[in-house]
């Protein structure tokens, strides 16, 4: 096994698996003991009918090169984002399956099948989608589970992985309760898609709204004037989706976009679920729930193996639903892994990195996980602590055994003169002025999720806090590690009926540079704390963020607001100081709350005012 490596003088950081002790093996080490063994078979495109006899359109590679009569273990990946691009004649060095070359060039090679299908109205499938996520395309993945089994190259074992949307389908696949299923690896993908990603703290991420809408209508109508406009499908060989291998001129592949017409628009869509609670008023089944994860959970049979994958600077909330279904199933093979990255993990976010693109190997640790649990092999996986994390600045990989890692908490209040303190303060008030057009600039944690190729994370965080009400502590002693989800606890009242809180925790360095960390956001009509639903475990406070739960602010009296930022591990340097900043408006990626009628918030401090609770011990270096 390499060395374990540390940072020393000006060498660059990287975020590969050496940093740090914290597996006994670690992926890079398993990846190099297992070779490819095969090559990959060119892919067999097939239709594969559904019980109201919609074609979904389905890409299956093989290991070439082995035994015609083996059966394989199946890595199955549904997605809407096209399973494999038509190209261009002549365009033989593009890759025509962006979405899914990685999955195939891992797996197949070491020995399983793998199957691409394009999700009902999308691709080259037929049909058309009545909501994200919808009920029916979930009954879809356990016909698919059960058109895999009975396909002569199949060994009756079926994991499935996959980014995003694509990861939650593995959620949705395993909670069929199809006993094929063994082993899945949702990467990046939530467990409440309303809370974690659509309306985080309650509120619409509209810019998101838009942007997906304008991204699906492009890729479902087969737009090529307007796909371009999208860094992930901008290479001009693309043609629209491939025609599986019997619509040999292409006629089934217009038919099924023409199908596709008829989807359901997100704007349109989401917009209709004004509270988590909310249902189609067409539909009065159908809630959020009804395209979530967390939903379904009771069907995922408990010997089904579970790895949630995630990044600290992943959207708006995906890390919480990587966190939260680690923490909700009772599932006994359970593993957790959050890195440095964005969205998909396309990019290292730390400050500190020596490499824009991860050293990471990602689908070397699910590798091993299906190598595990749905192969078979003994890889020592089981003897590896459950959760592994990244710290940042110090550049390393930890192992824990629990969530959260950090135990003790530091509590900062907020004081007069805009600081934070460590001692009970006086009582006393602030007043800020909510202004609807502050921002926070387009190379945050949101862009990624609307595909756009976004390579820098908050440069320009420097002076976006001085219009702000902000509260900095003193200069720490010594360096110390941040791990997990910071809790703000504000004492606050408001001119106006409803607010959004926005706060940012954010490191001044002793040369004033200052640096984002991270943030967490709560509409005030949600302020009601709950305990966690079985079906929604967290470490932090529980929100419902329902209709039922919410209530309006009485005006200028003081109300207790508690809520979680984001989570992160984040090394403060000695003679850093700690800074809190509070808004009201995220113009860049949120919808204004309350409409036109920006409120005066009154943030009141004293022993028993606003204050922050951080999850923070000394750095161990």
């Amino acid at each position: 096994m390499p060395a374990k490596r540390s940072i020393s003088g000006e060498e660059a950081a990287v975020d590969d698996d050496q940093r740090g002790n914290a597996w006994q093996t670690s992926p890079s080490v398993y990846l190099g003991r297992r070779p490819a063994q095969y090559s990959v078979s060119a892919p067999r495109a097939h239709y594969v009918k559904m019980r109201d006899g919609c074609r979904l359109a389905a890409d299956v590679y093989l290991p070439a090169g082995a035994d015609a009569h083996a059966r394989w273990p199946t890595i199955a990946v549904f997605t809407p984002y096209y399973r494999r691009f038509r190209l261009k004649a002549g365009a033989n060095d593009v890759e025509a399956a962006p979405g899914a070359f990685r999955y195939r060039d891992t797996f197949v090679p070491r020995g399983y099948a793998l199957v691409v299908v394009d999700v009902r109205g999308t691709g080259a499938s037929f049909g058309c989608r009545d909501s994200f996520r919808s009920p029916a395309e979930r009954e879809d993945y356990r016909e698919v589970a059960d058109w895999i089994v009975a396909q002569p190259w199949s060994n009756g074992a079926i994991g499935s992985t996959g980014i995003s949307y694509v990861g939650a389908a593995a959620d949705f696949l395993a909670s069929t309760g199809h006993p094929a299923v063994k082993a899945i690896a949702p990467l990046f993908a939530v467990w409440d898609t309303y809370g974690d990603h659509y309306y985080p703290g309650g509120i619409l991420l509209n810019r998101l709204v838009e942007t997906y809408d304008a991204l699906m209508v492009a890729l479902d109508h087969d737009r090529r004037d307007l796909i371009k406009n999208f860094s992930y499908f901008s290479n001009p060989a693309f043609e629209g989706p491939q025609p599986v291998d019997e619509d040999r001129d292409g006629e089934a592949v217009q038919a099924a976009v023409r199908e596709h017409l008829a989807n359901f628009r997100m704007a349109d869509f989401v917009t209709d679920f004004k509270f988590k609670d909310d249902t189609l008023p067409y539909a009065p089944d159908f809630s959020s729930a009804s395209f979530s994860p967390y939903h379904y959970m009771a069907g995922v049979a408990p010997e089904v193996a579970v790895y949630s994958v995630s990044g600290w600077m992943d959207g708006a909330g995906y890390a919480n639903g990587a966190i939260a279904r680690f923490l909700t199933l009772p599932n006994a093979k359970r593993h957790l892994l959050l890195g440095p990255w964005d969205h998909g993990a396309r990019i290292n976010v730390s400050p500190w990195r020596g490499a824009v693109e991860p050293q990471f190997m990602v689908l070397a640790e699910v590798l091993r996980f299906f190598d595990e649990y749905l192969a078979g092999r003994d890889t020592g996986l089981r003897a590896e602590a459950p959760i592994h994390y990244f710290t940042m600045h110090e550049e390393a990989w930890r192992a824990a055994q629990s969530w959260p890692p950090v135990g003790s908490t530091a509590t900062l209040h907020l004081d007069r003169g805009g600081t934070l303190s460590a001692a009970a303060p006086a009582a006393g008030a602030d007043t800020y002025q909510v202004d609807f057009g502050r921002g926070t600039g387009t190379k945050t944690r949101y862009e990624r999720l609307g595909a756009a190729d976004t390579r820098e994370y908050y440069p320009d965080w420097q002076g976006r806090d001085a219009g702000m009400l902000c509260y900095t502590s003193a200069a720490l002693p010594a360096a110390a590690e941040f791990s997990g989800h910071a809790i703000v606890s504000l004492e606050v009242s408001a001119s106006e009926p409803d607010a959004a809180l926005f706060v940012y925790l954010s490191e001044v360095e002793p040369a004033d540079t200052v640096r984002y960390v991270t943030e967490g956001v709560l509409r005030a009509l949600h302020r009601r704390e709950q305990p966690c639903p079985p079906f929604h475990q967290t470490a932090w406070p529980y929100h419902s963020l329902a209709r039922a739960d919410a209530v309006a602010m009485p005006i200028d009296q003081p109300q207790r607001i508690r809520f979680a930022l984001l989570p992160t591990s984040w090394r403060f340097s000695a003679g850093s100081r700690i800074r809190l900043a509070i808004a009201g408006a995220d113009a860049d990626h949120y919808a204004q709350i309350p409409h036109g009628r920006p409120p005066r918030l009154v943030v009141h401090r004293g022993p028993d005012g606003s204050h922050l609770e951080l999850p923070l011990r000394s750095a161990t270096r």
